[in-house]
């Protein structure tokens, strides 16, 4: 059931995501794309390329999935293909940087859409520059302009993408990245969702992760107790720095005796990523009257079947008994919700009152993940729980850039 809720909702909710993306993101981000000059000189040709400024070659790297499975290295190859040209209403973007997701290997797996059949283009979100454009689309973007987006295929050094579904962005900061996805679901899934009331406690799993550092602050924004779940002390560091009041690094403490000892009266709120035991966990560690919103349950996602066992069997004893309730949120289904929320954490963001961490590679033994080839070291990453923030790759550092 599970894949066949995917493959009817996925790729048509992505699709809506992005479409309403480009039309509500540039006003929160304060870049009037209304007010860009029109075409009135219809004589140009059908699109307009950059080559010389942006140095554009005829080929480029891209990865494409080139048959399905869960095992991301096993689907996914690196190819050289010539850069794409836009049509009339697409933009080329050159990409800066790309967003890694939990849902990367569903997507390899096929588990949004059965018709897609290899091959077909890796990843869904990526930020970067201008460097081609159609002439409808030059009515409201020009060559130079920030974007970032979220449209198949974005593990490339160059996307087209259509230009309704372009986000304006004042810079091409791997930041922004962190916003559109990770952090829209932690602020609306709280919100909407999680009916927060200050000095109840929220337990958020895999908290130092990319939408999980944004449950944390918004949590404790409300004015609630916050506990945190991570794997390292280094990470466990970083959440007291974003407000988390109690990090349990589950590698050196015991989580459910944990919660048992110093939450007697149980968890008011879990917003849940992780998934199989850490769910029943929490479920068990839920007070009278609790919410867990599930968000991922990234735990199961390099199966065969995409999940891992719960105990479901007494899930609906357990939660009649504490009058609780098991919520599940998926962010395309909120877009009424999404101008607003992302208005919202870009204030929060420009005011230095919202930590937006990116996990670049850093202190991966190989180092940062930059080009293409390191997608697969970055996914890897993310999986076995070292990153600490958003996980990006930058595709193309240069060293005189005007991004």
């Amino acid at each position: 059931m599970y894949r066949s809720i995917l493959q009817r909702n996925g790729r048509r909710a992505f699709s809506v995501l992005n479409e309403y993306c480009g039309r509500r993101i540039s006003a929160a981000l304060g870049v009037n794309v209304e007010a860009r000059r029109t075409i009135i000189d219809h004589s140009y040709s059908a699109h307009f390329m950059d080559f010389k400024g942006s140095s554009i070659s005829s080929s480029m790297k891209k990865l494409v999935v080139t048959k399905l499975s869960q095992n991301f290295r096993s689907a996914v190859c690196l190819q050289t293909v010539p850069v794409p040209t836009p049509g009339d209403e697409d933009l080329l973007v050159k990409n800066r940087f790309v967003g890694i997701n939990a849902s990367d290997i569903n997507y390899s797996a096929g588990r949004y859409d059965p018709s897609v059949k290899p091959p077909f283009g890796a990843g869904f979100e990526g930020i970067g520059e201008v460097v081609g454009l159609g002439l409808s689309a030059s009515a409201r973007f020009t060559v130079g302009d920030k974007v970032a987006y979220f449209s198949d295929g974005a593990f490339a050094e160059y996307t087209v993408i259509p230009s309704k579904k372009a986000v304006p962005v004042p810079a091409a900061q791997p930041e922004y990245l962190t916003l559109l996805l990770s952090g829209a679901t932690a602020h609306i899934a709280l919100r909407r969702l999680g009916d927060l009331t200050e000095g109840e406690t929220v337990l958020v799993t895999a908290a130092a992760g990319g939408t999980g550092q944004f449950a944390v602050q918004f949590a404790k924004m409300a004015g609630c107790h916050v506990v945190g779940t991570c794997s390292s002390d280094e990470k466990a560091g970083f959440l007291k720095t974003i407000g988390c009041d109690r990090p349990v690094n589950y590698k050196s403490e015991d989580l459910a005796a944990t919660l048992r000892k110093e939450y007697p009266r149980g968890i008011d709120v879990v917003y849940e990523s992780v998934g199989g035991s850490i769910f029943d966990l929490s479920v068990n560690a839920l007070a009278n009257k609790g919410r867990l919103i599930v968000i991922g349950f990234i735990s199961g996602y390099q199966s065969a079947s995409g999940l891992q066992p719960i105990t479901g069997g007494t899930l609906p004893a357990k939660l009649l008994r504490k009058s609780a309730s098991v919520r599940g949120f998926f962010l395309p289904h909120f877009l009424s919700d999404y101008g607003e929320s992302l208005t919202d954490m870009m204030k929060l963001f420009a005011k230095g009152k919202l930590v937006c961490e990116v996990d670049r590679g850093d202190l991966d033994p190989e180092g940062r993940f930059v080009g293409l080839e390191s997608v697969f070291r970055a996914v890897d990453h993310m999986y076995v729980g070292k990153n600490l923030g958003k996980v990006v790759v930058e595709v193309a550092p240069v060293v005189d850039s005007k991004l």
